[in-house]
């Protein structure tokens, strides 16, 4: 808006030694200068101290205003000497909706702020001796008595609470709750409460006090609406203070707006490359955080997972490994806690985690392996075989590999790989689910260059689903069910059955990838 537009003004704010410029922006006004800028106003003089008061000493400003920066606390109690300028006198170009929320921190407390502060030292990680941490809560003490009669001392001790709950100063947070502060008190800018901000800093000591003292374990920001819980699940750092959480109580299903859950929260934050938060999923899963919940949107654990695996198709070879990686470990624990990797993800029939793995077998090879061994259905648990089948996707997704595979090695590699996913499932499902129908190449007829080699294949395989089943092998099956869910291996051993028995019950424990089998590979590898 150009000057005077509106009977307003833009006004710069004055630079300050300790950055207050934004918060200073507040609606007083300085002096006109003859240059057109603006000077400080005549209330204001230069003195051995800095920025002072006209005609006043350092000694004569009020206890928390000298305890800070010396320019700084001048120049702030001048500036809150001045009048508030009627509206539209003067505006501020660019003004946020919580400018108010500054001007009342810079005008009315922060000088009580800065005074806690500067009593309580700004180191955030420096180990204080108890001898050191009594002197600083005897100092501390001794300026809450003499300010405690401020109109805003309330207001300034609750926002010191903030400052030092982001620190983790304990000892000063235990006084400022003793004089009264607010456990409620809400910064600002991010609207956040100090335990919030403590959960962020990764601040369990500080977490057990404010909770002790009151804090509600389930408050939500009102800006995300994320809850403590929420916000310590986001980053693996933060496991101390999610620990914490769940041991005072914090409920591990709570929802957010959208729906999501702290597990969802933790699986949406990690990427597999920079955030590998798997020690947090796993202390959610032990504390029955559910691994069938699902936001509004329809978004899952699963779904987050197969966004995962798809990021590692595009990816580098080594990020891609990574990914991988994570995906596999994760994959894991949500296996051993009862998820179900083959049902649709939604009504859009999005691609299961088990679909997924298929269709891209020789590139996800160890996901199809895991998944396989874990029991998991080779048909869409929820629409059965008419939505996909296993057998139906290995096929396909040979054809196509197979066409960019000149070397006979690499073909026969990429069919080796197929019949140890087909003899895997073998144990969990004597006899598989054959589709009525396979298109496959004609040998001699298409122009596929592996079309003799499928056809092989396929026949290979009618002609052992042609048999039944040996009497081991369907009690093997039958037993491996009733002992899900996955992994088995506590629960066989503990069977009454020769080591041998048991060993047959485990198959899984013989078998060893080959070479480069056992990591996940981007599709540009494979061109």
């Amino acid at each position: 808006m150009p000057d005077g537009a509106h009977g307003c003004a833009t006004w710069q704010a004055p630079v300050t030694p300790c950055g207050f410029e934004g918060a200073l922006n507040g609606g007083r006004s300085g002096v006109e200068a003859e240059d057109g800028g603006r000077r400080a106003p005549d209330t204001v003089e230069e003195s051995g101290n800095g920025l002072m008061p006209r005609g006043k000493a350092k000694s004569d400003l009020p206890v928390a205003y000298r305890a800070g920066n010396e320019n700084t606390a001048g120049l702030m109690w001048a500036w809150s000497k001045l009048p508030v300028l009627k509206e539209n006198e003067y505006c501020v170009t660019g003004a946020m909706p919580f400018l108010h929320g500054f001007r009342r921190i810079i005008y009315e407390y922060q000088p009580l702020v800065d005074a806690v502060m500067c009593v309580v030292g700004l180191e955030e990680d420096r180990v204080r001796s108890p001898e050191d941490e009594s002197v600083l809560r005897s100092s501390l003490v001794e300026l809450l008595e003499r300010e405690s009669q401020s109109d805003v001392f309330v207001e300034g001790i609750s926002y010191a609470l903030f400052k030092v709950a982001e620190r983790g100063l304990v000892y000063a947070a235990e006084v400022l709750l003793r004089y009264g502060a607010d456990l409620n008190f809400e910064d600002p800018v991010s609207y956040y409460n100090p335990l919030h901000i403590a959960v962020l800093r990764n601040r369990p000591n500080m977490v057990r006090l404010l909770v002790g003292h009151g804090a509600d374990v389930e408050k939500r920001d009102r800006i995300h609406e994320s809850s403590p819980l929420d916000l310590s699940s986001e980053e693996s750092e933060r496991l101390p203070c999610l620990l914490t959480l769940l041991d005072l109580g914090a409920d591990v299903n709570a929802r957010d707006k959208h729906g999501k859950t702290p597990l969802l929260h933790a699986l949406a934050s990690s990427d597999g490359l920079t955030v590998h938060n798997t020690e947090n999923i796993r202390l959610l899963l032990q504390r029955g955080a559910d691994v069938n919940a699902a936001t509004v949107d329809g978004e899952t654990v699963e779904s987050s997972l197969v966004f995962l695996v798809k990021e590692a198709l595009e990816a580098s070879a080594e990020d891609a490994a990574e990914i991988g990686n994570f995906c596999l470990k994760t994959t894991r624990l949500l296996l051993a806690h009862g998820l179900d990797p083959s049902c649709c993800l939604n009504d859009d029939d999005e691609p299961s985690l088990t679909q997924t793995s298929l269709e891209h077998f020789d590139l996800l090879f160890p996901l199809a392996v895991l998944l396989i061994q874990s029991g998991a259905s080779l048909v869409c648990s929820y629409h059965g075989e008419s939505c996909w089948s296993g057998y139906s996707l290995l096929f396909q997704r040979l054809q196509v590999a197979l066409q960019h595979r000149s070397d006979q090695s690499h073909a026969s590699e990429l069919l080796e790989q197929a019949e140890v996913l087909l003899d895997l499932a073998r144990v969990n499902v004597p006899t598989l689910q054959l589709p009525p129908r396979l298109e496959l190449p004609v040998p001699g007829r298409d122009p596929h260059p592996h079309g003799q080699a499928l056809a092989d294949l396929h026949r290979r395989v009618v002609e052992h689903e042609a048999s039944p089943p040996s009497l081991r092998c369907l009690c093997r099956a039958f037993i491996r069910s009733h002992l899900q869910p996955w992994p088995l291996e506590d629960r066989v051993k503990a069977l009454p059955l020769p080591d041998r028995l048991k060993d047959f019950l485990l198959p899984e424990h013989t078998y060893k990838p080959k070479p480069g089998w056992d990591c996940f590979k981007p599709q540009h590898s494979q061109r």
